[in-house]
C-alpha cells in the first residue's frame, strides 16, 4: 500500500480479478483499506470502492466517511447499517447520495417510492423494487411506464399482476413469470418465450442460493430460468443435483460446472464438448471432479486438439506420449505437454527455446535449477 507504483496500488486496492465463482478471497485488513482510501490518487481510491473483496465491517464504516462516493459503497450495505447511519444517509448533504439511499428504503417506504417516481433518474429502479401505492401502480400500468421494471415488483397488487401477465410485450410476461409468489400452474399458463441462453438473473433466486426451500422451488420448476437460477447455488442437496443434472439445459450445466463442487462428470464432459475453448470449457476442466482416468487412451489421437490436450491430464500418460504431445499440431495441446513434469528434459530444455512453449517450459515443476538460473540469467536478471 506504500508502492511507488500507482499500478501497483490500485492492483492491491481492487484485489484480485477472481472469473472462478469456487475460489474465495479473503478480504484486506480494515485498516489496509481505510489507509487505502487515502490514497493521494483517486484512481487508487475508486479501485478500492468497487472492489468486490471489501468486509462488511469495513463497507459499513464507510456511511460516515468525508468522502461522498465512499458513503454511496456504504448505502450497498444497507441492511446491515445501524439505523442511526441509514436515517444519515438519506439525509446526506450529497444528492446522489440521498438517492441512493432512498432506493433502499424505499422497498418499505410508499412516500420515498413515490419521490423517486418523479426522478426521471431513478424511476425505474423505484418501481422495481419500492412499495408502491395502487394509484402509482395503476398510473403507470395505464400509461406503460417502465411495464417491465415494475412487474417485479413484490408490491404490486395481484390483479395487476393479471393484467401483466398478458401484456403484449413478451418481456413484461416472462418477468412476471417468474414471480416468487405464482404456484407452478399459474406461473406455466403465462405465454412466456425463453431465449436458448438466457442465464436466469432471478433475484428472489439469487438471494436464497444458500436456502433449501428456495433452491427446491427453484430447481424443481418446469420455468427454464428458475432451473438456471438455481443451478448457480453451490449447496444444491444431491437430489437436486442429480435433477438439474439430467436436464441436459447447456446453461444449467454450465453454471454446474462452475458453482457446484460435486458437478457429475458427464455434465462437466458436455460442458467441455459444447464449449471447447471457451472459457466456460476451461471452468469445466479445472473442476475438481473432471475425468482425468482414461483420457490418454480416449483422445491421445483424437481429430480435435482440444480433447487430444486432455491426454495429458492423464495420470497413466506416458513421458513418450507426453513428448509426441508437445509436437501436435495444436498449440494448446503442446503448451500443455510443456507443462508436464513428465516430458522429457531433453524436449523441456528444448521448449525453452520455443516462442510459444517457452512459457509453459519454464512453469514446468520438473525444471532443473541450472536451467532456471540460465533462463534468468538470458534475461539479465542480476545473481
Amino acid at each position: 500500500m506504500d508502492d511507488p507504483s500507482l499500478r501497483v496500488r490500485t492492483a492491491l486496492a481492487y484485489g484480485p480479478e477472481v472469473y472462478d465463482p469456487r475460489t474465495k478471497v479473503a478480504p484486506l485488513p480494515d485498516a489496509v483499506c481505510a489507509r487505502l482510501l487515502d490514497d493521494p490518487d483517486p484512481s487508487v481510491r475508486a479501485a478500492l470502492l468497487e472492489s468486490p473483496h471489501l468486509a462488511p465491517s469495513f463497507v459499513v464504516s464507510l456511511a460516515t466517511h468525508h468522502d461522498p462516493a465512499a458513503r454511496r459503497r456504504a448505502v450497498r450495505a444497507w441492511e446491515i447499517l445501524p439505523p442511526g447511519d441509514r436515517s444519515a444517509l438519506l439525509a446526506d448533504p450529497d444528492p446522489e447520495v440521498r438517492r441512493t439511499a432512498a432506493l433502499w428504503e424505499c422497498r418499505r417506504d410508499a412516500r420515498l417510492t413515490a419521490d423517486l417516481l418523479r426522478d426521471p433518474r431513478s424511476a425505474a429502479e423505484a418501481l422495481r423494487r419500492g412499495l408502491l401505492d395502487r394509484a402509482d401502480a395503476e398510473r403507470c400500468v395505464a400509461e406503460r411506464t417502465h411495464l417491465e421494471a415494475l412487474a417485479e415488483n413484490p408490491s404490486l397488487p395481484a390483479d395487476l399482476v393479471e393484467r401483466l401477465a398478458v401484456d403484449p410485450d413478451v418481456a413484461v410476461r416472462l418477468t412476471v413469470s417468474l414471480r416468487p409468489e405464482l404456484d407452478e400452474t399459474r406461473r406455466m399458463a403465462i405465454d412466456f418465450p425463453v431465449e436458448a441462453f438466457s442465464r436466469g438473473d432471478v433475484e428472489w433466486v439469487r438471494g436464497g442460493l444458500a436456502d433449501p426451500q428456495v433452491l427446491r422451488r427453484a430447481a424443481t420448476s418446469a420455468h427454464p430460468l428458475l432451473r438456471r437460477a438455481a443451478a448457480q447455488s453451490p449447496h444444491l442437496p444431491p437430489d437436486l443435483l442429480h435433477r438439474l443434472s439430467r436436464t441436459k439445459d447447456p446453461v444449467v450445466d454450465e453454471f454446474l460446472g462452475r458453482c457446484h463442487p460435486d458437478t457429475p462428470e458427464e455434465v462437466l464432459m458436455r460442458v467441455f464438448a459444447r464449449f471447447g475453448g471457451t472459457f466456460s470449457a476451461w471452468i469445466a476442466e479445472t473442476h475438481p471432479r473432471f475425468p482425468r482416468e482414461g483420457l490418454a487412451a480416449r483422445y491421445a489421437d483424437h481429430p480435435d486438439g482440444n480433447y487430444r490436450r486432455l491426454a495429458v491430464r492423464d495420470p497413466a500418460a506416458t513421458p513418450v506420449l507426453i513428448e509426441r504431445l508437445s509436437h501436435d499440431p495444436a498449440v494448446w495441446t503442446r503448451q500443455a505437454a510443456a507443462r508436464d513434469p513428465r516430458l522429457p528434459l531433453d524436449r523441456l530444455r528444448e521448449a525453452l527455446h520455443i516462442p510459444e512453449l517457452a512459457s509453459s517450459a519454464g512453469a514446468n515443476p520438473a525444471l532443473p535449477e541450472d536451467e532456471m538460473a540460465a533462463v534468468m540469467d538470458r534475461a539479465g536478471v542480476p545473481a
